[in-house]
């Protein structure tokens, strides 16, 4: 009799409570959208060239960049490295995706936006053409005639040079027109 009651068999047994996070304990990922996690996988397998699941140097450095992170060779080395479990100078898909899925989360609107308007400035004018909306419309697929793309350029043109700056393009990516 412990504490003036009797210990019996019908008594559970204590619940043990999860164990403490260690150092050795992974933080929980971060949340991505199935759209991010599908471009993580797509650009994973683009590089990983010869299907064998895992990415050297050259495939991580190009599949980063795909994603947006364009790092110089040391960082990727780094990264490379610190994920190269047999050390046979690959990372796999899993170390691969934990890596991206941080980077991916962390990134800044802005600096995505700044990525988008480069996409559309493929003469590095600074600017969005006409020239370069034709293309991306083009690129897209969507069958737009000059006077409509020239009217979304009117639209938001701001300083009225008949082009779109990236200042005016972020405007138009943060509705803030």
């Amino acid at each position: 009799m412990v504490n003036g009651s009797s210990n019996t068999s019908s008594t559970p047994p204590p619940q043990l409570s999860p164990p403490a996070p260690t150092s050795k304990t992974p933080p929980p990922l971060p949340q991505l959208s199935e759209e991010q996690r599908v471009e993580i996988k797509e650009a994973f397998e683009l590089f990983d060239t010869d299907k064998d699941g895992a990415l050297d140097i050259h495939g991580l450095k190009f599949a980063m960049k795909a994603l947006g992170f364009d790092e110089k060779k040391p960082e990727v080395l780094k990264i490379l490295r610190q994920h190269d479990k047999n050390e046979d100078d690959v990372i796999t898909f899993e170390d691969f995706f934990k890596v991206m899925a941080e980077r991916v989360i962390n990134r800044s609107p802005i600096e995505e936006i700044h990525r988008a308007f480069q996409l559309f400035d493929d003469d590095n004018t600074g600017k969005i053409s006409l020239r370069n909306l034709k293309r991306v419309a083009k690129e897209l697929g969507e069958n737009l005639d000059e006077d409509e793309l020239q009217a979304m350029i009117d639209e938001f043109d701001l300083d009225e040079d008949g082009e779109i700056n990236e200042e005016e393009f972020i405007k138009i990516m943060t509705e803030d027109v």
